[in-house]
Formats: structure tokens, C-alpha cells, sequence
């Protein structure tokens, strides 16, 4: 973890083995866990056969009907889109992989049609993207989620009323002209830099080695976090199996579980990039064209400030200041799939100075489907860490080729 800035061990935790860790979680609370596991083991074995061996490329991202089986209606979308998509549809729906996917032997058989629930998702899909092109020029305005609110069965008649209403208090008018008056973007983010030390401070620190545990679900697991500056991050949780770790190395992500590595996608190695900015508290202000302020809500007792920046063509980046400290109390970022934005939210508490500069000492990240929180119980600031350490691990050499009939 940077300076007071965003987290990314969200990636790591969805890879976690439950049978390792001894869970004996409700299924439908580990649906992501479930699909991030399905990710990370159709990835080693797909991209095992229908890629190179080496590290990805910057060329042209394979579509998902070049990588996958039995691809119909998302046909022309990046590959490496198709599996957050699918995470999206579970949330949305607050359902399994197994809810439309059949489980072999080997696992979850994605190609197959054999459940009339993936023959009906994929005309909903179809459904909604002919809704969005009739009705609002193409923007995607309505979602799985429109409809479906974390349901597999969309409520579609109005509730009864349960009790009588109660009459509402008439609000209190104020002047049509009255408006809050709310201080200018550059102004909240120059006070968040102050308040976490300066920009002074802030680059007396080059390195940051931080030490304690994961608690997801109530079971507890030590991580380590090593950060350098400029760019540089990881992540290692300790499992009875092996580590989950999540990487950045200045140039890409990757994540590995118990010893299979995966390199990020490209949605991915963006939400990565910008948590391993060592510094962003102080580069915030030029990652974003455009930045508005709005009242944000109360976070435990706080009143806050709400920062949003944006890009064009880009989900939007959401933080929540103090009003008071100027902290970073809450910042909510999206990731884009072929069907909706998932929604990424870290909360961040137990501040204390590390050698002039202020850090939270614990943080909370929750997505749909998964919440967990980190504490961290020690810190040490400008130790030696080397550049190998963000490398990502030799891919697994590529499986042995048949020799041809008669050879």
C-alpha cells in the first residue's frame, strides 16, 4: 500500500483456495471466490494451448470467439473481458457459475449448453443490447442489474403495503438561489496531500514494507505488502497451499495462485496501475481531465467531500475526503465489462504517522459478492527492495507436442 491511496488485493482474493483455507462458507457469498478460481484455472489451461509461452504482448488482444468455445452473442469482445463480464452477470443476478455453467470432472465446462438457464442468459444479453440501441443510441443505460437487483427472478409486480404509511415532514424550503457552497477540486486534493504530510514528506519515503493479516469471513491469514517507488507494488498472502499474490512491476500486473502465474488483462493492469502509484496522492491531480465535487455521505461519522475525476471514454474515479482532516476516508473505482461497470470500494481507517507521513493502518474492500479487511500491525519505511522481487515468475513451459503419425 502507497501513501494513503488504493489497494488492489481484491484481484488476490478471488483466487484464494477455499478447500486450503478450510472454509465452510455459504455458497452464494463465495460465488466471486468461485469465479475467480474458474478465471485463474481456465486461463493457465487456454492460454497454456492457444498462446505463446512468453509474457503478453502489446499486439492486438485476442477476441473471445479466437480464445474460447461456443462464443454466440459476444462475439467481437477482448477475450480477457469475457470472464469479468461473466462476474458481473453472478452479481447481478446473486447466483453460481453452476447456475448456468455444468461442473465436470475437471471442473466447470464453460462450452457446454446443456442448462436452459445459459440458453435464456444469453437471450436476456441480446434482449438488453437491442434495448440499449433502440432506446438510448447505443449508451448502456440498462444492465442485468436494471432489472434483476441481486435476484435471479425479476420482481415485477409492486409490493403491498405492510403497514400504514406515515405522513412525511414538509421538507424546509430554502431560497430557490441557495445552493452548498462546496471548495474546488484542486483545493480538496491539495489539502489531502497536506494532510497526509506534504509533498516533502512524501519524498523522503521510497520504499514501504508492510506486515499483518487478511480477515475474510472471519478467518484470518498474514499478507505482506512491498511497495516501491515510483511503481512498484505486491502483495503476498500466505495459504496453507501456497501464496495468492497480486503484482504490478512498473510496466505489467500479474497475479499467481499457489504457484500458477496469470499476466493482468488490460482492465485489470489499469485498476493495478493506478494502486501501485507510490506517490498518488500528489500525481491525483493529473491522472484525470476533469475533475467535480459534490456533498459526499457520512463515513463513520464523518461528514466528507466527494471528488470525482474523470476521463473521457473511462469509468469515473470517486473519492470520498474528510471535511475536517482532508484524509482519504473512502475511494470507489469501476472496472468495465462487455455488460456493466463492477464496482470496487475501499475504506480506509486507523491512520498514523510512519515517519512524517500519514497511512492508514487498516483498510476495508468490498465488491459484490466479497467484502475483507487488512490490518496491518507493522511498517517499515526506505528498506532495500529489490526490483526482482515485482518480477513476475517463468511461465510454466508449454505442453509436449504429439509427434505425427509414423514418426
Amino acid at each position: 500500500m502507497r501513501s494513503q491511496g488504493p489497494v488492489s488485493d481484491t484481484l488476490s482474493l478471488e483466487k484464494l483456495s477455499l478447500r486450503g483455507l478450510g472454509m465452510s462458507l455459504n455458497r452464494r457469498n463465495i460465488a466471486f471466490v468461485l469465479c475467480g478460481l474458474a478465471l485463474s484455472a481456465a486461463l493457465a489451461i487456454v492460454g497454456a494451448r492457444a498462446q505463446s509461452s512468453a509474457p503478453q504482448s502489446p499486439a492486438a488482444p485476442k477476441l473471445a470467439e479466437e480464445q474460447f468455445k461456443n462464443i454466440k452473442v459476444l462475439k467481437g469482445v477482448p477475450a480477457d473481458l469475457i470472464f469479468p463480464s461473466m462476474q458481473f452477470i453472478t452479481a447481478s443476478l446473486g447466483v453460481e457459475c453452476e447456475y448456468c455453467h455444468v461442473r465436470g470432472e475437471k471442473g466447470l465446462e464453460f462450452d457446454k449448453d446443456d442448462k436452459k438457464t445459459k440458453v435464456t442468459a444469453r437471450k436476456m444479453m441480446e434482449m438488453m443490447f437491442a434495448i440499449n440501441k433502440d432506446n438510448f443510441e447505443g449508451h448502456r443505460e440498462v444492465t442485468c442489474y436494471s432489472c434483476h437487483r441481486g435476484a435471479a427472478d425479476p420482481v415485477a409486480i409492486p409490493l403491498v403495503a405492510t403497514e400504514d404509511l406515515k405522513p412525511e415532514a414538509e421538507p424546509t424550503k430554502a431560497p430557490a438561489d441557495a445552493k452548498p457552497v462546496l471548495p474546488p477540486a484542486d483545493q480538496l486534493l491539495d489539502k489531502y496531500l497536506a494532510a497526509i504530510g506534504g509533498q516533502a514528506a512524501l519524498q523522503k519515503v521510497s520504499s514501504r514494507v508492510e506486515k499483518g493479516k487478511i480477515d475474510a469471513n472471519g478467518h484470518q491469514l498474514p499478507i505482506e505488502v512491498y511497495a516501491k517507488a515510483p511503481d512498484k507494488r505486491i502483495s503476498l498472502m500466505h495459504l496453507p497451499n501456497g501464496d495468492s499474490i497480486t503484482a504490478f512491476d512498473g510496466k505489467q500486473g500479474w497475479l499467481s495462485n499457489a504457484g500458477h502465474p496469470h499476466m493482468m488483462s488490460a482492465a485489470e493492469n489499469d485498476a493495478v496501475r493506478i494502486d501501485s502509484d507510490f506517490y498518488f496522492a500528489s500525481h491525483v491531480k493529473t491522472l484525470f481531465q476533469k475533475f467535480t465535487v459534490v456533498p459526499g455521505e457520512k463515513i463513520d461519522g464523518h461528514d466528507t467531500y466527494l471528488v470525482v475525476g474523470r476521463n473521457e471514454g473511462q469509468p469515473p474515479l470517486r473519492l470520498y475526503l474528510d471535511q475536517q482532516s482532508g484524509l482519504l476516508l473512502r475511494l470507489v473505482r469501476y472496472s468495465e465489462t462487455a455488460l456493466g461497470r463492477m464496482p470496487t470500494q475501499i475504506d480506509y481507517a486507523d491512520f498514523r504517522d510512519a515517519d512524517g507521513v500519514k497511512i492508514p493502518y487498516r483498510w476495508t474492500l468490498a465488491r459484490p459478492g466479497n467484502r475483507f479487511t487488512i490490518q496491518i500491525d507493522q511498517v517499515q519505511q526506505n528498506v532495500p527492495v529489490d526490483d526482482a522481487k515485482f518480477a513476475p515468475p517463468p511461465p510454466p513451459p508449454p505442453p509436449p507436442d504429439k509427434k505425427p503419425a509414423g514418426q
